[in-house]
């Protein structure tokens, strides 16, 4: 699946830069509204994103007379929400639990677990089918932290080894990246990233798990056993994992404008595991589709409004670094609040202009990941470890809020998982990481 934006023709005046307002006030809106105006924001966050969306799509209908981008950008939104759409469902119809108690080692272990499964079956795949059983597991001490740590860990940072990990590296893949070229190039970075998060992790967790009472801890966990059900659901994940494989010519086909073939595929996978899969396991998931609504209608607003802002990025006036370093940085910090992979493809070409060449060749990107490879290590790595920076860096992020939300986690709101996790406890990591392993 591509999560391509076009850009706009070479010859055409880049969008004024006033046009990034939209974009900025829906990122406020996301941070402040839930604060200072919840009762409003909670009964009209759709009106108000949906309206800054056509803000922007206006402006290049009516302004700039080119309906191209926006036609781009509905593509694009359509082949995420049928990607998180459709395994929010399929991974509604699984059903696992852990038996014993969630001990802080017990929480490592499953946390490692979902990082390199990560890499198998995505980091979405991956967060929509644990995130139900890491929540039930820890019910009796489960706290915001829980929730940071698993979208550090299994819903980015955890997916950088391979294309199937996460989005950014699988459009690297599509342009002619090797399969395994970042397992080469960057599995150190990987292992001391996840290494130091789940340390980190581990300590936290030390002290949250000692202040629940044995007692409690006993009672909570007595009845506890193994089991999975819904094993049907694996076909279907299996097939939606597929279409992100299918040829790059069947790819490329686009129905209506914004149905690709893998959407279609990924939507009826989705459909097939939602008639198929047993009420009980929906009632014991407390499945509903309340929070891939939320994620919906939000990034309805986000993938409209952020049109300008990679436009101008993709042009490369706003793009003059020299060294890994500062692209590892600079991807990160974009990635950290647009969609990481379309700022990986931007910088990439940016990179890749450089030293002339083109990121639409396949002979040019295989030659810049043996010639530059510290470059492209360094614009991989930023894409997925800053995508976990705020909760609209990569598209898990904010359906795992979801629900953890509706199972009653007190998650943190949008300021506060960047001022007290990923500021203090992601960011010294990650510089650490870039200083270490980004030449």
């Amino acid at each position: 699946m591509t999560f391509l934006l076009a850009a706009s023709d070479a010859h055409a005046a880049l969008p004024s830069f006033g046009m990034i307002l939209p974009f900025a006030a829906l990122l406020l809106c996301i941070a402040l509204m839930p604060l200072f105006a919840g009762h409003f924001w909670e009964h009209h966050y759709p009106k108000v994103s949906i309206g800054l969306g056509l803000v922007t799509a206006a402006y290049y209908l009516f302004v700039r007379h080119d309906w191209h981008p926006l036609q781009h950008a509905a593509h694009e939104y359509v082949s995420f929400m049928a990607l998180v759409g459709s395994l929010f469902v399929i991974s509604g119809g699984i059903n696992i639990r852990v038996r014993g108690e969630a001990t802080p080692l017990r929480n490592v272990v499953f946390l490692a677990i979902g990082a390199v499964l990560s890499n198998f079956i995505g980091t979405t795949g991956a967060s929509m089918l644990l995130i139900r059983p890491w929540i039930r597991m820890n019910k009796y001490r489960i706290t915001g932290l829980h929730v940071v740590f698993f979208i550090f860990i299994v819903s980015n940072c955890g997916g950088a080894l391979t294309p199937i990990g996460d989005p950014p590296l699988f459009l690297g893949f599509l342009r002619g990246v090797p399969f395994w070229w970042m397992v080469e190039h960057a599995w150190a970075g990987w292992l001391l990233c996840v290494a130091l998060l789940l340390a980190v992790f581990f300590i936290v967790d030390l002290v949250n798990f000692r202040r629940a009472p044995a007692p409690v801890r006993e009672k909570e966990t007595a009845e506890e056993h193994f089991y999975f059900r819904g094993l049907p659901n694996l076909g279907f994940l299996a097939l939606v994992l597929g279409a992100v494989f299918l040829p790059k010519n069947v790819q490329e086909m686009v129905l209506g404008g914004v149905f690709s073939v893998p959407a279609l595929v990924m939507i009826a996978a989705g459909a097939g595991s939602w008639f198929t899969s047993k009420p009980e396991v929906h009632e014991a998931n407390d499945f509903s589709f309340g929070p891939v609504k939320e994620v919906g209608y939000l990034f309805i607003g986000i993938f409209l409004t952020m049109i300008p802002a990679l436009q101008i990025l993709q042009s490369g006036e706003a793009v003059k670094i020299t060294t890994p370093l500062g692209y590892y940085f600079a991807t990160g910090s974009l990635s950290a609040f647009l969609d990481n992979a379309p700022t990986y493809l931007s910088f990439l070409a940016a990179a890749m202009g450089t030293a002339h060449l083109s990121v639409d060749s396949s002979a040019d990107v295989l030659g810049f990941a043996g010639s530059h490879a510290s470059h492209l290590a360094a614009i991989s790595l930023g894409a997925v470890f800053f995508g976990a920076g705020s909760y609209i860096g990569n598209g898990p992020n904010f359906m795992v809020k979801a629900i953890a939300d509706k199972a009653k986690v007190h998650t943190p709101d949008f300021l506060r998982y960047m001022w007290q996790f990923s500021i203090p406890v992601l960011l010294p990591i990650l510089v650490l990481v870039g200083w270490l392993f980004v030449k």
